[in-house]
């Protein structure tokens, strides 16, 4: 290896470790910031601090997109168009629903979800106001 190549190296490893510091930093604060802006005052969950943030992000990295090791199984193969064309037709199905409901059906129906998931629709209420 030559001279300007070992440069080269010595340069571009600080920048890339310093280029994922700055990803996960952003990361964690955007999870924390988009959680605590939105569930708290839709479904009454309790705010969460920067590493709790952090480790729901890594947590959902490890379950729903792995380490980017190798090409996702999800994307391509047998099944993918399959599964692609259900997955439309299902959302086509439920926003199809959505919009024929009045807004009293659409409130009755997120009561409903709200107390299926164990939240109380009464202290949801009350917070509200």
């Amino acid at each position: 290896m030559s001279l300007s190549m070992r440069k080269h190296w010595y340069f571009l490893a600080p920048a890339a470790i310093l280029g994922m510091m700055v990803f996960v930093f952003l990361g964690g604060g955007i999870v924390k910031q988009l959680w605590n802006w939105l569930l708290p005052s839709l479904f009454g969950f309790h705010e969460i601090t920067f590493w709790k943030a952090l480790g729901m992000l890594l947590l959902c990295r490890i379950l729903f997109g792995g380490f980017g090791f190798r090409g996702s199984s999800r994307s391509s193969g047998p099944g993918f168009a399959f599964r692609r064309r259900m997955a439309d037709h299902v959302a086509d199905r439920v926003g199809d629903r959505w919009d024929a409901m009045t807004p009293e059906e659409r409130e009755r129906f997120r009561q409903r979800i709200l107390e299926r998931c164990g939240f109380d629709p009464s202290t949801s209420k009350s917070k509200e106001q």
